[in-house]
Parts: structure tokens; sequence; C-alpha cells
């Protein structure tokens, strides 16, 4: 399918402003730029927001709108190839899923590569987890009726939080697993097909690796790439690819890894789209079908 429009405009857009390379630019500009991409009208207004401290590494948001009684709970791990992105830069994503969802939202602000490679992100993630539950009465949120969501390298955080939660005894509903990164493996024919021009390019993703899992050896860790778990048992799944991604292959590969386990995996590859399209809903609109089916898996699982 040819590339959608919108999304072509952007990207010329973006090439007319001749940025260096992410991987140029020391991580603190980095950060900022990413940062500033994000559009602070793209949010729906929320009934309440606050922040809270979980431990001394991690701070997590939580998101509440609508009915007093106890809504489902869903944790999200943003995106940002684990060396970018924070609370702000997903704040519009948090607030769509805890509106079209019905749901009390936890993002998690795991700590971030180069200064804390892995395992320090799945640490965070699945403590954020775990305090979400043990907090959801206060939350205002029904323990009993959890979900996982992320996108990209926090699709990653998803997928590996919903095997710890299984091996831990916890019972998760569902995970939505938005262009997920799931393995290290850079010569899939996504890779190559989409290695330069549509945003996330193959050498940035080799980066994000090198800040995030330096030693090669432990990159066929299943807390680093989930695709060499044992996925048997763990919660059912909606996948979410974007065609034009070198991350379409090892998406899909994964919602076909966890059917051949026994898991209910759905998986929906958006033709025509780039990597991040899920969060740039104002530019381009297709976005919006891929929100209204996240949400409405994550609904029907969590009703």
């Amino acid at each position: 399918m040819p590339l959608d429009a919108q999304t072509k405009l952007m990207l010329d857009a973006m090439a007319q402003l001749d940025l260096p390379d992410i991987t140029t630019v020391p991580i603190a500009e980095g950060r900022a730029r990413y940062t500033r991409a994000t559009d602070p009208a793209a949010g729906q207004p929320v009934d309440h927001v606050a922040d809270h401290t979980i431990n001394e590494h991690v701070t997590v948001r939580s998101y509440r709108h609508g009915s007093d009684t106890a809504q489902p709970l869903i944790v999200f791990f943003h995106g940002g190839g684990w060396v970018l992105g924070n609370l702000e830069t997903h704040d519009a994503v948090c607030r769509h899923l805890c509106r079209d969802v019905g749901a009390v939202v936890v993002a998690v602000d795991y700590r971030l590569a180069p200064e804390t490679p892995f395992p320090g992100a799945v640490d965070d993630s699945f403590a954020g987890l775990q305090w979400a539950i043990a907090n959801a009465s206060e939350l205002g949120a029904d323990p009993t009726r959890v979900a996982v969501a992320g996108d990209s390298a926090g699709g990653n955080l998803a997928a590996v939080v919903a095997l710890q939660a299984r091996d831990a005894g916890i019972e998760l509903k569902h995970q939505a697993l938005i262009y997920p990164v799931t393995d290290a493996e850079f010569d899939r024919q996504s890779y190559l097909d989409n290695a330069e021009g549509y945003m996330l390019t193959r050498s940035t993703m080799r980066w994000f690796w090198d800040m995030y899992v330096p030693d090669i050896d432990m990159r066929e860790n299943w807390r680093a790439a989930p695709i060499y778990a044992d996925l048997a048992g763990v919660c059912p799944a909606t996948v979410i690819t974007a065609e034009f991604d070198p991350l379409s292959d090892e998406g899909a590969e994964y919602a076909k890894a966890l059917r051949a386990a026994g898991v209910d995996a759905h998986h929906e590859q958006y033709d025509g789209l780039i990597h991040g399209f899920y969060g740039n809903h104002m530019i381009v609109h297709r976005a919006l079908d891929a929100h209204a089916s996240v949400a409405g898996a994550l609904k029907q699982a969590l009703r």
C-alpha cells in the first residue's frame, strides 16, 4: 500500500527541518527534542491526574475519569527506545486510554538508559505494576481487572511485565502491544525494507539496543527480548504493527509465537503507516482507527 498521505506530509516537513540524527547529539538534547515533538493539545481532559513516588527510583502518574465506582486498571509503559520518553511524551495516549476504555491508567516513568541499562527499566516497570495493584482501591481501580499496555520500547516492557506477572501468579486480563520491540535481530525483512526514510531507522534501533543492553550476550535474555520466552500461559494480547516500520516483522512474529503457545493473540497491521503513528493522531487521522481497536480490545477484556 502507498505511504499514507498525511504521514508523507509529516515526513516531508521533518526533512525540511534538517535536524541532526538523534544518535549524534547529547542524550539530554535528544530527550528534549523528543519531548518538544509532543503536542499538548492532543490530550483529552481527564477528571483526576496525579503523580506518585513509589520508590527511590520510580514515579508514576495516575489518570481517572468519570464514574465513582471501581474502574478497571491499565498500567502503561511509554516508548522512546528505553533512552527517550517520559510521562509527558505519552500523556495524551494515557488520557485517551483512560477515557475510551473507562479505566484508571497508571503510567510508569521507568529509569532510562544509558544511565540505567537493562534490566533497570524492567525492574521499574514490574514495580509499577505491583504498586498499582497494591494501591488500586486508593486509585479508584479494581485490582482484579488489570491490563498492561505500551508502545515500542514500552510494548517490549509490557510484554515482559505480562510474563513476569504470569510467573508471579498475578492474573492480567490483557496486554496491548503497540509496534513492540521483541528482539534484537536487525536483519528481518522489515528492517531491510524500512531501514531509512520512515522516522525510525535501522541504525537508530541499533543505537537504542547499544544504550539499553550493551552486553550483546544478554540480548537473548527473555527479559530483554520476550520472543525468547516460554509464552505459554501469559495473558491474551492485541499486537499492533505498521507497514513502514523496521519493527513490523518482529511484532507479527511475536503475535504468531503467542498463538503457537496457545495464547489468544490478535494482530493488526496498519498499512501505509510508520512507527510512532499511534501517538500522532492529531496529524495522522488513521491512528484513530488503531486507538479504537486497542480501546475496544481492552474494554472487552476488562469488562
